[in-house]
């Protein structure tokens, strides 16, 4: 059982390095600027990144669940 737990939490630590490295950066500098033109041109897609920011997380609160049942367990 504790496998199965330490694979679970395995899985969510890397979906939730995986979701927050591909979230874009709220930078507001020289190159947000920039980029904030292009935007404007070309719209955001914002669907992206609602949805990488629902499975962060969930996956934050799985790997939170596991390592609690991890140490409940064993």
């Amino acid at each position: 059982m504790t496998t199965l737990f330490t694979i679970l939490q395995f899985i969510a630590a890397l979906t939730l390095i995986v979701t927050v490295l591909l979230q874009p950066g709220k930078s507001a500098g020289l190159s947000g600027t920039i980029d904030g033109g292009a935007d404007q041109i070309f719209g955001k897609n914002k669907g992206l990144d609602a949805l990488l920011a629902k499975v962060s997380a969930g996956a934050a609160v799985g790997f939170l669940l596991f390592t609690l049942i991890l140490y409940i367990v064993g």
